[in-house]
C-alpha cells in the first residue's frame, strides 16, 4: 500500500519524520511518472497523482509561491511546528500552479 503525502504530513514533528516526508513525497512523484509513461494525463490537467508541476523547476517555483503566500498569512504561527510548515510549502509545490 502507497502512502500518500498528504496523509502523512500531520506526522511531520521532527527532522527524521520531515526527512521521512520527503521520501514519500518522491515516491509519491515517481509512481506519477511510471504511470503517466503508460497512461498520459492531457497536458491540461493534473498528472494521474495531481503532481501540477513536472520537473523540478517549476517544482521549487511553486514551492516558493507557497511558502511566499504563507508568509503573507503571517508566516509560522507561535507555537507551530517549522519541520511542519516546510513539508506543507513543500507539498504545496505538489499542487500550486
Amino acid at each position: 500500500m502507497r502512502t500518500e503525502p498528504e496523509d502523512y504530513i500531520d506526522a511531520v514533528q521532527d527532522e527524521a519524520s520531515f526527512i521521512l516526508f520527503l521520501k514519500i513525497l518522491g515516491a509519491d512523484k515517481e509512481a506519477e511518472d511510471t504511470i503517466e509513461k503508460s497512461e498520459p494525463s492531457s497536458p491540461y490537467n493534473a498528472g494521474a497523482l495531481g503532481w501540477e508541476n513536472q520537473d523540478i523547476s517549476t517544482f521549487l517555483e511553486a514551492a516558493s509561491c507557497c511558502g511566499r503566500d504563507h508568509l503573507k498569512a503571517g508566516g509560522i504561527a507561535q507555537g507551530k511546528n517549522p519541520w511542519r510548515v516546510c513539508a506543507e510549502i513543500l507539498l504545496g509545490g505538489k499542487y500550486y500552479e
